[in-house]
C-alpha cells in the first residue's frame, strides 16, 4: 500500500510540472519574491504637507524595514509613478537559513515518505461498486503528492524527502506563512505600546498593502503548452473555476496546495454539502410531485371545488365581503402540493439527513485534516490583536511568554459584553417592530385594494401577501448590512485580545441577529398567524386593526411563498452582486492605474525620471507585484459561511412547508462554487495559506440549527399543516374523507347571524362560539405528536452519531503509520523503513540517518540565532 522511499529528490518531484520562467523575482533572476509590501506618497512635497503625511509613518517604515533586512530577509525596492501618486513596493524573500529558522519556530510539516494509497471519496466509491461510469471525476494535470509528514527539524534536515533541492523544498504556501509569522512579529516601535507587526502598520496605514504574489496569470498561455507544464494557477481557473466545470469534483488537493487548508476546508466543505443536497433535492421533488397527484385525486379538494354556492364564507377582514369557499378551488389544490403525508416523511427525511450530513461531514473532514498533515494542528500562543494593542490601556506579563503585553481588565471586557448584548436585543426588538409594519402593511394593502375597487380586488390578499414578502426581504437586506457593520463596532468596543476571539463573538452576534432577521417572518406566518383572530362578532384587534388572518388557502401555501421569495430572492440578488461588484471593481482600480509612468528604481533620481518620461513610447512592462496590487483584499470566509448557513436554516427548519427547498439550494450552490473560484483565483490578491482543523465555531452552528429544524417541524407539521386533523377525521368519522370540509368549518354564532348573514369561518367552534370537545381532541393529538416526533427523530440522531465514528478506520490506520515512522525517523540508529541490529550488513539504505559531518550551511542567519544542538524530539517530530 505504501511505497518505500528510495531517492530524497526523484520521488517528491516526479510529479512537478515542467518550468517555465519565474516573474516572481528579484532583478537578479534567482531570488524568489515571497511577499511584498506596499505604500503610496505623494510625488510632491507640497502635495505630501497638503494631504498631510505622517512623519511618524516614514520613521515606523524605516524601522520596521531594517529589522526584517536584520532577520535575514533578502529585499529590493521599486517604484511606480502615476500622474499624482508614487507607489513603492518593497519586494521580500526568505534566504534558506531564514526558512530553516522559522519552519521549526512555527512547526510546519515536511515529507517523509510518499503515500500511494489512492484518493477516492463516498460518492465515487458507491458508483464503482454499481460499476456506473463516474462522470463527475476529472483528471486534473499534476495533482500534488501526498506524504507521511512531521515536524521539521533542521538538525534532521537529511531525513526529509527533497532535503537537496533547497528551492523546492519547502512549498509556496509554506514560505508564505514564514514571512508573515516575521512580519507579524517584527517590532517597529514601542512593544509595550502594541508597535509591533505588520498587521499593526496596515491598520494605521503606514502601509496599503501587503500580500504574497499569485504563481502567473490565470489564462492558459498561447500559444498551448503541455498540461503538465502549466502552472497551479492556470490549472485552478481551468479545471475549477470556469463554468464548464460544474459538474466535476473539485479539485481540492490543487486548492490547497495554492491557497492553503482554511481556504481549501471551506470549499471542501461546500462541495461536500452541495452534494448531500442531491439526494434531499431528489426525495422533496418526488415528494412535490406527489402533491401533484394528489390534486387530482384528493376527495376534500374534489367536495371543495363542487361545493359551488353551499359555503358562505365570513368576510376576511372588516370592510371585505362574504365569498364563496368554492372560489379558492384552485389555491386548495396547490397547497395541497406542499401540504400533504409526503411532507411529513420529507420532514422526518431531513431531520436525519441533517444529522447523518454533520456525522459524515466530520469524518470526511477528519481524513482531510490527517492527508493536509493538520489533525494534529494546535495554534501557536496568538499575538494580541493590532486593533487590542493600538487601543489597550494598560500592559500585564504574559503568564506564557513572560513578555510585557498590552492587558485589558476582565471585569470592564464583560460589562461591555453585557452592553453589546443589551443592544442586540434592541436590535432584535427592531426586526420585530419591522415585522409589525409588515403585517400592518399587508392588512392596510388589502383594505385599500378592496376598497378601490379595481380589477385586482378578488386578489387583494394574493398582492397584499406577495408584496408584503418582497418588501419583507429588501428590509432584511437593509437590517443585515447595518447590523454586521454595528456587529464588528460592537465587538472590537469589547476588547477582544485575539482574532480567534474577536471572530468567533461577530460570528455569534451576526448568527443571533440574522437567525432572527431572516426567520423572524416564517416563524410568524407558521406558528402565529390566524391563531388569535377570535371569531365572528368578537375578532381582536392589535391597534385598532383586525387581527391578520391566514388567506383563503390557508397559512402553509403562505409560508412556502414566504420561503421561496426570502430564500431564492436573497440568492439571486448575493449571486448578481458577487458576479458584477467584484468585476467592476477591479475595473475600476485598474482604470486608475492606467495613466501609469515608467518603473524606476529606488536610487534614481530627478534625471532618471526625466528619462523614464521620454520613453513612453517604448512597451510597458507590468510586473507581478503590480499586476496583483490591482487586485482586491480578499476578505475572509466569513460572509461566505454566514450565507450557507442561512440557507441550511432554510432548507431545515422550514422544509416541511417547502419540499422544494433543497433543489433551489442545489441550484444556487453550483453557481456559488464556481462565482467563489473565480473571485479567488481572479479577483482577490493572494492571501496567506493559513492551517486550520476544521470549519471551527460554525459547525457547532450547524448542529444547533439541525436541533431547532427538528421541533420546528414537528410544530409545522402539528399545528399548521391539515394532516392532522385529516388523520383524526379519518380515524373517527370517514375513512374516505368525504364531509371533511364541511368538518372544519363552524357556523357564525346567533348574535353575529342576528344583525349580518349567517356564514362559515375556519374552526371547531359551537353556536355560542365555544369550542367543541373536538378542538381539544386535536390539541392533545398535536401535542403528542410534537412530543413523539422529537423524541424518535432525536433518538435515531443519537443512534446515527453513535454508529458513525467521527475519524474512519483507514485514517485511523494511517494516523499510526505516521506516529510509528516519526518515531523510526529520530531515532539514531534506525532507517526509516528497517531497524538495524548490532553485526547486521546493511543490504538498502532507504534513507541515510546519520549525523552529517558538517551542519548545513546557511546563506544569512539571522542574527542571534544559535544552532539548535540534537536534542530529544517529541512523538511527532524528527
Amino acid at each position: 500500500m505504501y511505497s518505500p522511499v528510495l531517492n530524497d529528490s526523484v520521488i517528491i518531484s516526479q510529479n512537478a510540472p515542467a518550468q517555465r520562467p519565474d516573474r516572481n523575482v528579484f532583478s537578479d533572476g534567482s531570488s524568489r519574491v515571497d511577499f511584498v509590501l506596499v505604500w503610496e506618497e505623494p510625488l510632491t512635497s507640497q502635495t505630501e504637507e497638503s494631504k498631510g503625511v505622517i512623519p511618524a509613518h516614514r520613521k515606523w517604515r524605516k524601522v520596521f524595514l531594517n529589522k526584517l533586512r536584520d532577520s535575514g530577509l533578502l529585499q529590493e525596492q521599486k517604484e511606480v509613478l502615476e500622474a499624482k501618486t508614487k507607489i513603492c513596493f518593497v519586494l521580500l524573500s526568505a534566504p534558506w537559513s531564514v526558512l530553516c529558522y522559522y519552519a521549526e519556530e512555527i512547526s510546519l510539516r515536511a515529507p517523509l515518505q510518499v503515500v500511494t494509497a489512492p484518493i477516492t471519496n463516498w460518492s465515487a466509491q458507491v458508483l464503482a461498486q454499481l460499476s456506473v461510469p463516474n462522470i463527475l471525476s476529472l483528471d486534473v494535470p499534476n495533482p500534488p503528492l501526498d506524504f507521511y509528514t512531521c515536524q521539521f527539524r533542521t538538525n534532521k534536515l537529511q531525513r526529509f524527502l527533497g532535503s537537496n533541492n533547497k528551492e523546492t523544498f519547502f512549498k509556496t504556501t509554506q514560505r508564505h506563512q514564514v514571512l508573515y509569522e516575521i512580519l507579524a512579529r517584527t517590532a517597529y516601535g514601542s512593544v509595550k505600546r502594541g508597535e509591533v507587526g505588520i498587521d499593526r502598520l496596515l491598520s494605521e496605514q503606514v502601509f496599503t498593502a501587503a500580500y504574497p504574489l499569485h504563481e502567473g496569470g490565470f489564462q492558459l498561455p498561447t500559444p498551448p503548452l503541455p498540461l503538465e507544464s502549466l502552472g497551479l494557477r492556470e490549472i485552478l481557473y481551468s479545471y475549477w473555476a470556469t463554468w464548464s466545470s460544474w459538474r466535476y469534483y473539485q479539485p481540492l488537493d490543487h486548492i490547497r496546495e495554492y491557497f492553503g487548508e482554511k481556504i481549501a476546508l471551506y470549499f471542501a466543505w461546500l462541495g461536500f454539502y452541495t452534494g448531500w443536497l442531491l439526494p434531499a433535492s431528489l426525495v422533496g421533488t418526488v415528494v412535490f410531485l406527489f402533491g401533484f397527484w394528489l390534486m387530482a385525486t384528493d376527495v376534500p379538494a374534489k367536495e371543495l371545488c363542487d361545493s359551488g354556492n353551499s359555503f358562505s364564507m365570513c368576510p376576511l377582514c372588516n370592510i371585505c365581503s362574504y365569498w364563496n369557499y368554492s372560489s379558492i378551488c384552485v389555491t386548495f389544490k396547490a397547497g395541497i402540493m406542499f401540504d400533504n403525508g409526503g411532507t411529513v416523511f420529507f420532514s422526518v427525511f431531513m431531520s436525519l439527513w441533517a444529522v447523518t450530513f454533520l456525522e459524515y461531514w466530520k469524518r470526511t473532514c477528519s481524513a482531510l485534516s490527517h492527508r493536509w498533515d493538520c489533525s494534529e494542528f494546535q495554534d501557536i500562543e496568538e499575538r494580541p490583536r493590532p486593533q487590542f494593542t493600538a487601543m489597550a490601556p494598560m500592559t500585564m506579563r504574559s503568564p506564557v511568554t513572560g513578555a510585557e503585553e498590552p492587558y485589558f481588565p476582565q471585569k470592564k471586557r464583560l460589562n461591555r459584553t453585557m452592553t453589546s448584548c443589551m443592544v442586540i436585543i434592541l436590535m432584535v426588538i427592531m426586526v420585530l417592530m419591522f415585522l409589525m409594519a409588515i403585517i400592518m402593511y399587508r392588512t392596510i394593502i388589502t383594505v385599500f385594494i378592496y376598497k378601490s375597487g379595481s380589477f385586482l380586488t378578488g386578489s387583494a390578499g394574493r398582492v397584499a401577501s406577495i408584496s408584503g414578502s418582497v418588501l419583507n426581504l429588501l428590509v432584511i437586506l437593509m437590517l443585515s448590512k447595518v447590523y454586521i457593520s454595528l456587529a464588528h463596532l460592537l465587538t472590537r468596543w469589547e476588547m477582544h485580545r485575539t482574532q480567534s476571539n474577536y471572530d468567533d463573538m461577530v460570528i455569534l452576534k451576526v448568527f443571533v441577529f440574522q437567525f432572527v432577521n431572516f426567520y423572524s417572518s416564517p416563524v410568524y406566518i407558521a406558528f402565529f398567524k390566524g391563531r388569535f383572530i377570535g371569531y365572528p362578532g368578537n375578532y381582536k384587534t392589535l391597534f385598532g386593526v383586525r387581527n391578520e388572518d391566514c388567506g383563503a388557502g390557508g397559512c402553509l401555501i403562505e409560508l412556502a411563498q414566504e420561503l421561496l421569495v426570502i430564500m431564492v430572492g436573497k440568492q439571486l440578488i448575493n449571486n448578481a452582486q458577487e458576479f458584477i461588484y467584484p468585476k467592476w471593481k477591479c475595473w475600476w482600480q485598474k482604470r486608475k492605474s492606467s495613466h501609469r509612468l515608467k518603473e524606476v528604481k529606488e536610487e534614481g533620481g530627478e534625471e532618471e525620471r526625466k528619462e523614464v518620461k521620454q520613453e513612453e513610447e517604448e512597451e510597458e512592462v507590468v510586473y507581478p507585484w503590480e499586476t496583483d496590487y490591482q487586485l482586491l483584499v480578499c476578505e475572509g470566509l466569513f460572509s461566505e459561511y454566514l450565507e450557507m448557513v442561512i440557507q441550511f436554516g432554510f432548507i431545515t427548519i422550514f422544509v416541511a412547508a417547502c419540499p422544494l427547498a433543497p433543489l433551489f439550494a442545489l441550484i444556487n450552490n453550483c453557481v456559488e462554487i464556481r462565482l467563489d473560484a473565480q473571485k479567488f483565483v481572479t479577483e482577490y490578491r493572494r492571501p496567506v495559506g493559513e492551517r486550520a482543523q476544521d470549519i471551527g465555531i460554525w459547525f457547532q452552528i450547524l448542529q444547533f440549527i439541525s436541533h431547532v429544524a427538528v421541533l420546528s417541524n414537528a410544530f409545522l407539521i402539528a399545528f399548521t399543516s391539515s394532516f392532522l386533523p385529516r388523520l383524526y377525521y379519518g380515524y373517527t368519522r370517514d375513512h374516505t374523507l368525504t364531509g371533511f370540509i364541511n368538518f372544519t368549518l363552524a357556523t357564525s354564532p346567533r348574535n353575529y347571524s342576528q344583525q349580518h348573514t349567517p356564514c362559515r369561518y375556519r374552526g371547531f367552534r359551537d353556536a355560542s362560539g365555544d369550542y367543541l370537545p373536538e378542538h381539544f381532541h386535536l390539541l392533545a393529538i398535536r401535542l403528542t405528536f410534537v412530543i413523539v416526533f422529537e423524541h424518535v427523530v432525536f433518538s435515531i440522531g443519537r443512534m446515527i452519531d453513535l454508529m458513525i465514528p467521527d475519524v474512519p478506520e483507514e485514517v485511523e490506520l494511517k494516523i499510526k503509520r505516521e506516529h510509528y515512522m516519526a518515531k523510526q525517523a529520530m531515532a539514531e540508529n534506525q532507517f526509516l523503513g528497517k531497524t538495524m541490529t548490532p553485526g547486521e550488513k546493511v543490504v538498502l539504505s532507504i534513507c541515510p540517518v546519520s549525523r552529517p559531518s558538517e551542519p548545513p550551511q546557511r546563506d544569512s542567519p539571522p542574527p542571534d540565532l544559535k544552532e539548535n544542538p540534537e536534542e530529544t524530539n517529541t512523538p511527532g517530530s524528527c
